[in-house]
């Protein structure tokens, strides 16, 4: 077979580490005639995470947060397909893809591991079922239209025993997820209960559920807690020292005993590296791949691993770097540098890199901030996060369809329109049935 004697690059994975791996490769190693690049992704997009719950609290578009893989990369090529296994003796990789999930097998001499991880509900009874997720597009698309679906139901509800658990909202976990979910469909929701002729804002329950002290502990206890303030003035209930142990029908039982009668849990409280690890006979600690400070992994030539799906140590700490979307996207750049020089007998350099800042939006044009070490909050936090995100967000045209709809937020309203997938109806009757009376009287 033609190009059989190409050195092959597999990378598994398009989230910031994988696809900001690829992009380095894109412009280098790509451009050599016999080395062949492959990008793996489930999706044919990249996407911006730290914008979703933007997505499903009506903010954005939802297609202004994704970037084609196919726009971004001009040299590396791409698969759509799921990764079923990973044989690192054989150095092949079966990924399937198509409607009928139809297996292809990749061969590899360097294989970059970036699956990410996935939402875990610990086996907690009810979750799976009945728990909404946000960690993709699907899930904040699912949210909104969820939202909108119970205000809906609501407003054509006479019993108040039903009526209320289509208006209480609960979200699980306080970290930058929760709170960021919690804090979009709080403004949403309490924006869009006026359109609703029977349906008053007191009606709406929305309740923040986290087993810390304090929200946002990546933050700090100051900006947790100006942050649980902030919400609290905005109607949102805050229950810390508390967990989510089941859900039923009849609504999602707490720790402390409490049951809260909701239709709506959305759970942010817990992740695990993608299954598709758990076969490999590599070094693991709590499923994800520990890899060395030039991120390779030990024992396996050939064989990298970055992002969320891996255990990167930090020397100057002695602890892991923490799976973040900056460490993500500088691990990207880290590992193509290293793939490279190891093609060429160079020497490697240990990835490194302390964290510049962390944000989160609280709703209303207020966030909280950490840049550098000093603390922001309020308009100049919000602000912030809006500045740094768009800075970040690939490609011009994402960034200005971004602003343009950030703008517009400042002029009208949310928008209320579910965006469902069902086909019209149609029917099917014989030819004479389907055609129209055109018959007339004359008199």
């Amino acid at each position: 077979m033609p190009g059989q004697d190409k050195t092959r690059i597999v990378i598994l994975g398009g989230g910031f580490a994988g696809l900001h791996a690829a992009i380095h490769l894109d412009d280098t190693l790509a451009r050599d005639p016999d080395i062949e690049v492959t990008l793996v992704n489930r999706e044919n997009f990249f996407l911006f995470t730290p914008m979703l719950h933007e997505v499903a609290a009506s903010d954005l578009d939802l297609s202004n947060i994704v970037n084609p893989v196919r726009k971004l990369l001009k040299r590396v090529k791409f698969f759509a397909g799921e990764v079923e296994s990973i044989d690192v003796s054989h150095r092949l990789v079966t990924v399937s893809h198509g409607f009928d999930h139809h297996h292809h097998e990749l061969s590899y001499d360097h294989l970059v591991i970036g699956l990410g991880s996935i939402t875990n509900f610990f086996n907690l009874p009810g979750l799976s079922e009945k728990a909404l997720t946000m960690k993709s597009l699907g899930d904040a698309i699912h949210l909104r239209n969820h939202l909108i679906a119970f205000l809906e139901e609501a407003d054509t509800e006479c019993s108040d025993d039903v009526r209320g658990p289509l208006l209480t909202f609960v979200v699980a976990g306080g970290g930058f997820a929760g709170v960021e979910t919690i804090a979009g469909i709080n403004d949403f929701v309490r924006e869009a209960v006026r359109f609703y002729n029977n349906l008053r804002e007191d009606m709406l329950r929305v309740v923040l559920v986290h087993p810390g002290d304090v929200i946002l502990p990546e933050l700090g206890p100051k900006l947790g807690r100006y942050a649980q303030q902030k919400l609290s003035e905005r109607g949102v209930e805050i229950l810390v020292q508390t967990r989510v142990t089941a859900v039923t029908d009849r609504g999602v039982q707490l720790s402390s005993g409490e049951m809260i009668k909701t239709e709506a849990l959305i759970w942010t409280a817990g992740t695990s590296p993608n299954p598709a690890l758990m076969s490999l006979p590599c070094m693991k600690d709590r499923g994800r791949l520990v890899v060395n400070e030039m991120l390779q992994v030990p024992g396996h030539e050939g064989v990298w691993a970055l992002g969320d799906c891996a255990v990167v140590p930090d020397p100057k700490t002695g602890r892991p770097h923490p799976p973040t979307a900056q460490h993500a996207l500088r691990q990207g750049k880290t590992l193509a540098k290293n793939l490279i020089a190891a093609m060429r007998n160079e020497p490697l350099v240990p990835f490194s890199f302390k964290t510049i800042g962390q944000l989160a939006a609280i709703g209303r044009r207020t966030g909280v901030a950490n840049i550098l070490g000093i603390n922001f909050s309020g308009f100049i936090a919000w602000w912030l996060w809006r500045t740094i995100y768009l800075s970040k967000l690939p490609r011009f045209e994402k960034k200005l369809r971004v602003a343009l709809d950030w703008t517009l937020d400042l002029l009208f309203t949310k928008d209320l329109v579910q965006f469902e997938t069902f086909r019209a109806p149609t029917v099917s009757h014989h030819e004479e049935q389907a055609q129209p009376n055109l018959e007339v009287a004359v008199g």
